[in-house]
Parts: C-alpha cells; structure tokens; sequence
C-alpha cells in the first residue's frame, strides 16, 4: 500500500464523516462539492473535507483507494457512501439522513 494511500485510510478512519472534494466547505470550488456542501450542512452535521485541488497525489489517491473514479466522495464511519449524484439521491429519498443520524448517535 502506497503512502498516499495510507494516509486516505487514516483519514477516513479518524473522521466520522469526511467529503473529499474540490475546495473546502467554506469555498467550495465545483458545483457538484457544492452541491454535497449545501446537503450535509442541512443536517447540521460535523464533518471534515478535503480539497483534492492542494494535492494531486490525493486527487488521484483518493479515486484509486474508492475505485471510483469521480469527485466529490463522501465517506460515513468508514464507508464509502458515494459520489454527488448517488448522495443527492440517497438524502431526497431519506437514506442519507438515516445513516447521517445513526453516526451522530455513536
């Protein structure tokens, strides 16, 4: 496993919910990131990002550590939940709160 690699899984780990993407939170730099931005702060949820535009290494890291090859990613204690598109989806139909929700629990 390379250190790159390493260092994704050590994130995920440490971070209940983490959203990898293009900008941060604050300024979310593509309109899918944003868009996943604007969903999980409905749910006033804590999370953490990271801006895949500061590093390639993560960029192309990140996409090889999910084999998904798109961003944003959103990951929930551990889990990869998915991209915009799947994510939009699971927050219109209820799933996404209910996972959401359960992490908040514990």
């Amino acid at each position: 496993m390379s250190d790159i690699q390493k260092k994704i899984g050590r994130q995920i780990e440490e971070n209940s919910i983490i959203l990898y993407m293009k900008g941060s939170k604050e300024e979310p730099r593509c309109g899918f990131s944003a868009q996943l931005v604007t969903i999980l702060n409905s749910y006033g949820v804590d999370y953490k990002t990271v801006d895949v535009l500061l590093d390639p290494e993560t960029r192309q890291g990140i996409k090889d550590y999910s084999q998904w090859p798109t961003l944003p990613q959103l990951y929930v204690k551990g889990n990869f939940i998915g991209g915009c598109d799947i994510c939009t989806d699971m927050h219109l139909n209820g799933e996404l709160g209910k996972i959401l929700k359960q992490d908040a629990k514990g």
